[in-house]
């Protein structure tokens, strides 16, 4: 296992002709060269995962994650910055040459091979590697004589790879040969052995050994993603890189399959990257989240954190559902934020941070399930319910002021309907303040 590390790292791609045309008649006039001839998608980034760690990057689409795990896996080339894999850096290596391995979004198994044959052809293809490398060290290497150091080791892996490059062309031969054939007519190396305990294995641990002898058109969605899994998984990798893949799954399945994933990964304590757009998926399976938008990095930290102290106005409204409610509000000394229509006061602790904005403008930042109802005061809000969503565990409500639009979210015990007046409670405990200018929160000012 490996931790990674991304320093700097941008990547830009050409604009198509019709982009660079777009972009001249929104700005009404002509980009500069430069501009016209690239379009940043990564811009700065700069990230630590370390070994072991299950890595969320989450965030809209177009804001660069899945740019990002491309160039980790070496599907795309990078435009600057360094990326470490290990001790390795890893910017100019074939992705074959990384030890790490990826589920795309689309399973991409291979639909003329059975389960167990797309489960074992990561392994089979190992050697094709091996050989060039170990010829290229030494070009007087034969079979009988000793591997090469950077071959030997002790795990799992080395010793596959140490038993593939021992292996002769005709025994390699002879089993791709006899492998559609009855079982007691294959030939069985000691290689293709060590294939089929690991795949037997793999199998197992992802229950999907009664379906070895499928194909792909005869599993359902769940089976498909956990062959995918599985074929990662086999190789034992440094890395997990996995794009999106449960978006293709109903919500039942995704969510059973999403702690499959968050169990085999604590078991297995393989670093894991895990690329979403959905923020559920986000606070349930991460040991840390980084939010990205347009390219950079937003803030990274663990679910709780994100949740309770977010970076700027961007992470609040986009972690946790529904989003935040924002009411631009003005901020008095000492530590209290008024609007037309209610005023709260805050914990003492705000003073500190609203030094700077006596008398000025602020963004007040409340989620739905920390207002309340309540009765008539000068600090709760007044409105009407004007949408209602009763999910039997939780009620949201959609109330309208005279100014304000808020979601709120209440017991499901309270009897409220579309049309009644009500009174919402904030609490001044969970409020967030932010820059109306630059968006971060004052926390972090």
């Amino acid at each position: 296992m490996a931790h990674v590390a991304i320093e700097n790292v941008y990547k830009t791609f050409p604009k198509s002709r019709q982009q660079r045309q777009a972009t001249d008649e929104l700005h009404d006039k002509p980009s500069s060269t430069a501009d016209q001839e690239s379009s940043t998608v990564l811009k700065r980034i700069n990230l630590s995962i370390e070994d072991g760690e299950f890595m969320v990057l989450v965030g809209p689409s177009g804001c660069g994650k899945s740019t990002l795990l491309r160039l980790i896996s070496g599907l795309e080339s990078i435009t600057g910055g360094h990326i470490y894999v290990g001790d390795q850096r890893v910017n100019d290596l074939p992705p074959k040459q990384r030890d790490t391995a990826m589920v795309f979004q689309s399973y991409a198994l291979y639909p003329h091979l059975t389960v167990y044959d797309n489960l074992a052809f990561g392994l089979r293809r190992m050697t094709r590697a091996l050989e060039g490398e170990a010829s290229s060290q030494n070009a007087s290497t034969t079979l009988d004589s000793p591997l090469q150091p950077d071959l030997q080791g002790t795990d799992p892996n080395r010793e596959l790879e140490r038993v593939l490059v021992a292996s002769p062309w005709w025994e390699k031969a002879l089993v791709a040969a006899t492998r559609r054939l009855p079982p007691g007519l294959r030939y069985v190396s000691d290689a293709e052995r060590m294939v089929d305990e690991r795949v037997r294995a793999v199998a197992k641990m992802l229950q999907i050994d009664l379906l070895l002898n499928r194909y792909p058109r005869q599993l359902s969605g769940g089976q498909k993603q956990r062959v995918a899994l599985g074929r990662a998984m086999a190789r034992n990798p440094q890395v997990f890189l996995m794009d999106e893949p449960l978006s293709n799954l109903d919500a039942k399945l995704r969510l059973e399959t999403r702690a499959q994933i968050v169990n085999l990964q604590r078991q297995l304590g393989i670093t894991t990257i895990y690329v979403t757009h959905d923020q559920v998926e986000a606070m349930t399976m991460g040991h840390r989240i980084a939010v990205m938008n347009q390219g950079q990095i937003q803030q990274v930290a663990t679910p709780l954190e994100l949740y309770n102290f977010p970076a700027n106005r961007f992470v609040a409204e986009f972690i946790g559902s529904p989003g935040m409610n924002f009411i631009s509000v003005e901020a008095q000394i000492p530590s209290l934020v008024s609007h037309t229509e209610f005023r709260v006061a805050l914990p003492s602790e705000w003073d500190l941070y609203l030094k700077a904005y006596d008398g000025k403008r602020v963004i007040l930042g409340i989620r739905p399930e920390h207002l309340s109802l309540a009765l008539p005061a000068p600090k709760n809000i007044c409105g009407t319910v004007s949408h209602l969503e009763a999910l039997g565990s939780e009620t949201y409500l959609t109330v309208q002021t005279k100014s304000l639009t808020l979601t709120a979210k209440i017991s499901p015990d309270e009897t409220v309907s579309i049309g009644d007046e009500v009174w919402l409670a904030i609490t001044p405990e969970k409020a967030h303040l932010f820059d109306p200018e630059t968006g971060g929160s004052l926390l972090f000012s």
